[in-house]
């Protein structure tokens, strides 16, 4: 590798690390904000389990182990400050890959980091209000006068955090499709022929990010599929055209100003 080759590279490793640091700092700004509300933010996490729990008449949650209920606090603040931090760290990701984009296309820099902060709310929104009391009431389901629900704090935690933020990036699909589009990985033709291999890896994708159970299974992948139905119409708005697309419509154009031209030569004869 030449001089010339090592320098850019060198580079490129200095600005993800100062993009590192400056995400690692928003985190931690975040989660020290988080961490004295950390009790009233558990409180509202845990309110789709307490309240499916209250129709039986048993909401309530345990810890087994001495520490865990402190780890817990812990955990609750880290996860609310990656969601205050999720502005810095789509900006973080999208600077850093703009250096590979023209300078038409990244105009639309600030819409796409804007995006990105509404598809992950938008889908962290839907898994909390949506998925949650219906998933819970399932598996509350299983209960009998004999068998009684006891979630503890760190088994609901793992469970609501990972289902949050799996929701939260599954929505970033229709952005992350079409900017490949408008960098030319992917097309809408491509996209349109594969569509039934792209539903089956969302219920596959479903199936092993969820519970295995089928309800929460079929309420992941149905989003997933209209998602990938407005990636199509994104890929077709704002996806790379083809170089021969461009000198068809050029040609046409130039047939048309031609057309024109001889008409109204026509007229003045």
């Amino acid at each position: 590798m030449s001089e010339e080759e090592k320098s850019p590279f060198t580079e490129h490793l200095g600005e993800l690390r100062d993009r590192l640091v400056r995400s690692f700092i928003a985190v931690a700004i975040g989660f020290v904000a988080a961490y004295f509300f950390k009790e009233k933010l558990f409180e509202i996490l845990t309110a789709p389990l307490i309240t499916a729990m209250g129709e039986d008449g048993n909401a309530r949650m345990i810890f087994t182990g001495l520490p865990e209920a402190f780890f817990t606090y812990l955990k609750v603040a880290l996860l609310t400050g990656i969601i205050l931090a999720t502005p810095v760290l789509f900006y973080e990701f999208w600077m850093f890959v703009s250096p590979g984009l023209y300078r038409a296309e990244k105009k639309y820099f600030l819409p796409i980091v804007f995006l990105s902060v509404f598809f992950f709310v938008i889908g962290a929104s839907f898994g909390y209000f949506i998925v949650f009391p219906y998933g819970f009431k399932f598996f509350l389901g299983f209960a009998t006068e004999n068998i009684h629900a006891m979630p503890s704090m760190k088994e609901y935690l793992s469970f609501a955090s990972k289902m949050l933020l799996a929701f939260g990036f599954v929505f970033e699909l229709p952005l992350v499709l079409t900017f490949m589009a408008r960098m030319g990985l992917v097309t809408v033709p491509f996209l349109k022929k594969n569509r039934k291999y792209a539903l089956l890896l969302f219920f596959v994708g479903a199936a092993l990010i969820t519970p295995p159970d089928v309800v929460t299974q079929v309420m992941m992948a149905l989003p997933l599929m209209l998602l990938y139905e407005i990636s199509i119409i994104g890929a077709k708005i704002f996806g790379k055209k083809k170089v021969e697309d461009i000198d068809d419509e050029d040609k046409e154009k130039q047939d048309t100003e031609k057309t024109t031209d001889t008409e109204n030569h026509e007229e003045q004869d």
